[in-house]
């Protein structure tokens, strides 16, 4: 077995089976504010700056707010946090926004941790943890959890689990608090459009539990599924992106390689295909010196997977149960690692009772899967080359009480990599691309929206045990919407990290003498305006917080 595998999320286990819901999140960091004028020490002392990211803070309406303190608890095992909610009171029933925030502190010795927040069995949340240092650290989150105001309208109970292990090695325990900011809605505001298309919180929020089970109101005239996919559990799943077929000689190996795809099926009809993102925990590439101001992109904030299912909308809404199920492609055989809970988000037409309708087109075109093997030996390095991907397209009607409406839902993924390593992996590589091209026409609207993932990385392990680690990532979205054949909105995100960090292996924590720069940079700009901040550290001091817009 490799020696120096990437422990990202190691102990960490997390209850799986749970569609999720997630509205447009959003990392919380703080207000820029001019990096430290301190010198950067010549290495990693026992302390290092407070982790933040260069992601935009949730935009907050400026009218009355109440804030509710959802959850309160320290984490130092796998004993879930339970309690009771109850709606605010004093900001009405009806607001124009919800955000949750979560604050976190810990310090000593800790693995980077795996964590959810449900509310009535909707999983409004999922995040990971830093790694803290001897002297501690704390962080925030914030997220737009606006879609879940049905949800958050009633009492409701609430469990949040961080599952940790503390003990004599590991002494970090995890003490957090979750609250959830009301704002009340604007005078004025209109609370509903006329079409579901153009009403963005809905109707209704279905968590599957622990079943697969689904009953959607008869009357639903748009249903999205999300899924929060992320490989965890301590094994090779977690960094799947740098598994090889069985046979090869790398320290994980899986049936198929590294390609994996979420799919969602309807009563065991392939109903969406998507790419995970492959998130880099804050233990990640087998060197945590990267993560500890900076993390990866999506690290503190997993994003769910979006499925729009409204074709499958006049079968759902027979009225009896239907099967929807999640899997995997690429998993190994009875092989744990993946957990992907599932919200159902339903929006109804207030105006029929019951609407109908029918799945018209479904076309799959073959899923390509790949990996061609090139051996080496001596210095020449060994090479696994990946080319993957799949195309789903479905179209379906529903009859409302406005019209019928056609919805038609494409999806292209592609995959490819490269990835390099030497005898004993003393050099281990990966170059890879992951695109998601969507497409969703409803009516005579159409918004199409291109997901760029890339990760760029190499470890090295050199003389007197000295592992290094430079690594790229990329997350890059753009969304264009459409009406009448005329562009009406454009929005582009792109947030790009950049690390370089070397420490000293198999010796204690104060002999490691590390050293390591980060640099992220976030973008986002179109109909949502305009955000531009670059942050940059040197040995875990925050060297630059810049902000452009």
């Amino acid at each position: 077995m490799r020696r120096y595998v990437m422990s990202m999320l190691v102990g960490t286990a997390l209850v799986a089976s749970t569609l999720v819901g997630a509205g447009q999140a959003t990392a919380a960091t703080a207000t820029p504010r001019p990096a430290s004028a301190t010198t950067p020490p010549p290495e990693f002392g026992t302390d290092w700056h407070d982790p933040v990211t260069a992601a935009p803070p949730v935009a907050k309406p400026r009218t009355k707010s109440c804030e509710v303190t959802i959850a309160e608890a320290r984490f130092k095992d796998f004993t879930p946090y339970e309690g009771d909610y109850t709606p605010p009171r004093g900001c009405g029933d009806r607001w124009g926004k919800v955000v949750l925030r979560l604050d976190g502190k810990v310090k000593g010795r800790q693995y980077d941790r795996l964590g959810y927040l449900r509310v009535g069995g909707v999983e409004v949340f999922r995040t990971s943890t830093p790694q803290p240092s001897p002297d501690g650290i704390t962080w925030s989150v914030e997220k737009d959890v606006t879609r879940y105001s049905e949800t958050l309208s009633h009492e409701q109970r609430v469990e949040m689990l961080i599952g940790n292990v503390v003990n004599d090695t590991y002494t970090g325990i995890i003490d957090v608090k979750a609250t959830l900011t009301f704002y009340a809605r604007e005078k004025g505001a209109d609370a509903r459009a006329e079409s579901a298309s153009g009403r963005v919180t809905p109707d209704r929020v279905l968590p599957l539990g622990d079943g697969t089970t689904l009953t959607t109101p008869r009357n639903s005239e748009r249903i999205v599924a999300e899924v929060y996919a992320t490989g965890s559990g301590g094994g090779c799943e977690e960094y799947w992106y740098m598994t090889v077929p069985d046979a090869v000689p790398y320290s994980c190996e899986a049936d198929n390689g590294p390609y994996r795809e979420v799919q969602v099926r309807v009563d065991g009809q392939l109903a969406g295909v998507a790419a995970p993102f492959p998130t880099v925990w804050t233990g990640g590439w087998s060197n945590p010196f990267l993560w500890y101001v900076i993390p990866g992109p999506r690290a503190f904030d997993v994003k769910p997977i979006e499925y729009d299912l409204t074709p499958f909308a006049g079968i759902l809404n027979d009225g009896r149960p239907h099967e929807v199920e999640v899997s995997v492609v690429g998993v190994p055989k009875a092989q744990t690692g993946w957990s992907t809970p599932v919200n159902v988000l339903v929006w109804q037409d207030e105006k029929s009772e019951r609407v109908t309708g029918r799945l018209t087109r479904h076309t799959e075109n073959p899923l390509t899967n790949k990996s061609t093997y090139t051996p080496g030996s001596g210095e020449a390095a060994h090479r696994l080359d990946t080319k993957g991907g799949h195309r789903l397209s479905v179209s379906g009607h529903v009859n409302t009480s406005h019209g019928r409406v056609t919805t038609t839902v494409t999806r292209t993924l592609a995959n490819t990599s490269v990835h390099r390593w030497t005898e004993g992996e003393a050099v281990d590589a990966l170059k890879a691309t992951w695109t998601d091209r969507e497409t969703v026409t409803t009516g005579g609207r159409s918004v199409r929206t291109d997901r760029t993932y890339t990760m760029d990385g190499t470890t090295t392990l050199g003389a007197g045990d000295r592992l290094r680690t430079e690594i790229s990532l990329g997350d890059r979205a753009e969304s264009v919407t459409t009406h009448g054949g005329r562009r009406v909105g454009r929005t582009v995100i792109d947030d790009w990290y950049d690390g370089d960090a070397s420490y000293r292996t198999n010796v204690p924590r104060e002999e490691r003498h590390a050293v390591g720069t980060s640099r992220e940079r976030y973008r986002q700009f179109g109909n949502g305006g305009c955000h531009d901040r670059t942050l940059a550290t040197v040995q875990g001091t925050l060297t630059e917080d810049r902000l452009r817009c």
